[in-house]
């Protein structure tokens, strides 16, 4: 069957090529030609068939191989990688819970800072009244201290012990 293409084909090659060579050939010898050039380019492509056949083959052969493989390896990961994955997802929890904290705690000291910044306040607040009143009190017993020193000159002899002293 397949001879049968060939040589149908070879023929209607012949008819086309021996259009365009010289007409004093021999109608049979322009067949014959034909259907060598025929045979020449079917050789050609089986060959061509061949080569392709045998590198998809050994592709079929080898890529079964590297598949097989390949899959053993990726199910031999699963577990690992699927525990990698609880383990990240875990980590991923507790550091939300820790953030959490963080900032719960971080509200907590701004709130302590400023009950303690207002404390203060209201400490410098009383210490300052407290200071001026104390600068007045001894700006004024200095002065007082100052007077009673002036008046004194001559106050010795009218105390009680003065008295005393003068009887004897």
């Amino acid at each position: 069957m397949a001879f049968v293409r060939v040589l149908t084909v070879a023929l209607l090659a012949a008819v086309a090529q021996g259009s365009s060579q010289d007409s004093s050939m021999n109608p049979i010898r322009k067949v014959v030609t034909l259907l060598q050039a025929m045979q020449k380019k079917v050789t050609a492509e089986g060959e061509k068939e061949k080569d392709l056949y045998d590198k998809f083959m050994c592709y079929c052969k080898t890529g079964g191989s590297d598949l097989s493989t390949s899959i053993s390896s990726a199910e031999t990961k699963v577990p690992a990688v699927g525990a990698e994955i609880t383990a990240s997802e875990e980590k991923l929890e507790q550091s939300k819970a820790d953030l959490k904290n963080a900032q719960v705690d971080r509200s907590a000291a701004e709130a302590s800072m400023a009950e303690a910044k207002a404390l203060r306040e209201k400490e410098a607040a009383a210490y300052a009244g407290e200071k001026a009143e104390f600068d007045t009190n001894i700006a004024a017993l200095t002065k007082a201290v100052a007077a009673l020193e002036k008046g004194m000159a001559g106050a010795f002899l009218q105390t009680p012990e003065a008295a005393v002293l003068s009887r004897v």
